[in-house]
């Protein structure tokens, strides 16, 4: 069967057939992202979802066209949701279904409007068959754009975080972020459609091939800039990233809570070994410490004592107002621990986590918040940069904040480097540490900043601004990381214009999608 074949057949499928070929489709994408990163899957997926939204009779078809795609993509995608719901099976096992269809189908919402505009625009103007694609691109990325912004934001899985297995093509991100990343992917996946089109003309080769040309020069231009980019250091740091490997179902039991503290104190003060110098930070990860940590002198004193001179040891740990004020609140902190047993800084998480830290709507959704305690988390104050001790200026990054590209470092205080500190052992060995970790090596690129994450069960690693992986310790180990904070890079292009960047890249394609409009309107059937 030749791929016109398989084109016409696709054409001619309607009502639940169709919704199911797409929904497939957008499974099948998913196996493109990490820790799979098969990324030729993106081609039959994307080429076949456009060429089944061109011949929807309508855009309310097209529509439903790319919900079932959406559907697909993060239901599939997002799987691993479940595993948190799972550590307290008896209490929050029911929601396991609402949890991967509700997120999955509410997610979907993006790419149904995507398809929706695009079958609505190809209603309007003709487009040639590569404009056709480009214009595709440009709503599907305009889409996963509006997706880190809307109800709270949640960027999760963009197309472009399927080629952190290859150091030079992300280095893009630098100058476009991974939105140009993700432009450039749905173009390359989608343009074979142009083969099969009914107008392709007598050359459908070329978009094809100038869209691949474009792929390989990008990597291209990554892989020279990686060939001058030397490994330079901070001098006069070395950190320690303490990975304890504890599992979240025991990780708040009132018996091994101490222990817990106990076991990482001992992981911190441990001696380096093959003779690399001692650290001068140690850091720990999201909620380490699971006591609050500013009320407990005897924890601090403790922590002062590992603490290396005239450095810091950074740990996560929840935060409580005093018992004296007026209303009880909980932060998810982190706070830098000077050699003194004195808390030297603090930071609050600010990006919470629906029904994970919070419940929204919480006057009529009687059910409680996943993490531990009865009381929701407030939120901080905002993305902050803050002073440690013996250390370049850092911006924390807790859990899922490090997945919002642009929003990641103050602009008015540029730090030297980015710290994301989490506990992915709410999710076990699944998939999502693996595109969590992805996502934060991508904010080192588009930031050129260096990025040190530290996790409770892994995926634990110090990256610097190029998002090279200097050191790592993988997901469900237990163990220490020793290494040097690489220095930071000049300002990036994406770090200087941020969110202004990803807007002129989709009016740049919007205008390359018109230019490439037939003279005369063809309808599209």
């Amino acid at each position: 069967m030749t791929p016109a074949d398989v084109a016409a057949r696709l054409g001619r499928l309607a009502g639940w057939k169709r919704n199911l070929a797409v929904a497939v489709f957008g499974a099948t994408s998913v196996l493109a992202l990490p820790p799979a990163h098969l990324v030729f899957l993106l081609i039959p997926a994307f080429a076949g979802l456009v060429f089944v939204a061109e011949k929807a009779p309508g855009p309310r078809a097209a529509f439903a066209v790319g919900w079932w795609f959406g559907l697909g993509y993060f239901a599939l995608g997002l799987y691993w949701v479940s595993f948190a719901l799972l550590t307290e099976p008896e209490k929050f096992g029911w929601m396991i279904p609402f949890a991967i269809l509700g997120l999955g189908g509410g997610l979907a919402l993006f790419p149904a409007l995507a398809t929706c505009l695009f079958r609505f625009a190809l209603g309007r103007v003709g487009f040639s068959p590569a404009g056709r694609i480009v214009l595709f691109a440009t709503f599907w990325v305009g889409f996963e754009w509006a997706r880190a912004w809307v109800f709270t934001g949640f960027p999760w899985n963009l197309v472009g975080t399927a080629w952190t297995f290859s150091d030079a093509t992300i280095q893009s991100a630098a100058a476009v972020g991974v939105y140009g990343l993700s432009l450039l992917t749905v173009v390359v996946a989608a343009m074979p459609a142009v083969l099969v089109a009914e107008d392709a003309g007598t050359k459908p080769w070329r978009p094809v091939a100038t869209a691949f040309a474009l792929l390989a020069a990008v990597w291209a231009g990554g892989a020279i800039r990686l060939q001058g980019a030397a490994e330079t250091d901070v001098e006069g740091v070395r950190l320690r990233l303490v990975q304890p490997n504890i599992a979240q179902t025991t990780k708040w039991k009132q018996d091994l809570r101490f222990q817990h503290v106990l076991k990482q104190l001992a992981m911190s003060a441990s001696p380096p070994s093959g003779g690399t110098p001692p650290p001068t930070h140690v850091v720990w990860a999201e909620t380490a410490v699971p006591f609050y940590l500013s009320t407990e002198p005897r924890l601090l004193a403790m922590l002062g004592a590992v603490t290396p001179p005239r450095g810091a040891t950074i740990v996560g740990a929840p935060r409580a107002t005093p018992a004296s004020a007026p209303e009880f609140r909980v932060w998810n902190s982190v706070h830098a621990v000077l050699s003194g047993g004195r808390i030297g800084a603090t930071y609050d998480k600010f990006h919470l986590v629906p029904f994970g830290e919070y419940v929204p709507f919480k006057r009529w959704l009687d059910i409680a918040k996943i993490t531990e305690g009865r009381t929701d988390f407030s939120p901080g104050p905002g993305v902050r940069t803050i002073s440690v001790a013996g250390a370049p200026p850092v911006s924390p990054l807790i859990c899922y904040e490090a997945i919002f590209p642009g929003r990641v470092v103050d602009a008015a205080s540029r730090p030297g480097w980015m710290l994301n500190v989490t506990n992915d052992a709410w999710f076990g060995r699944s998939a999502g540490p693996y595109q969590h970790f992805a996502a934060t090596r991508l904010r080192a690129v588009e930031e050129g900043l260096p990025l040190v994450r530290v996790a409770n069960t892994g995926i634990s690693a110090i990256v610097d601004g190029y998002g090279r992986v200097r050191s790592r310790l993988g997901l469900g180990r237990e163990g220490v990381i020793d290494g040097p904070l690489p220095a930071a890079l000049p300002l990036t292009p994406f770090a200087r214009f941020g969110d202004l960047a990803t807007l002129l890249l989709l009016s740049l394609s919007t205008a390359v999608a018109y230019l490439l409009r037939r003279r005369r309107s063809i309808p599209v059937v």
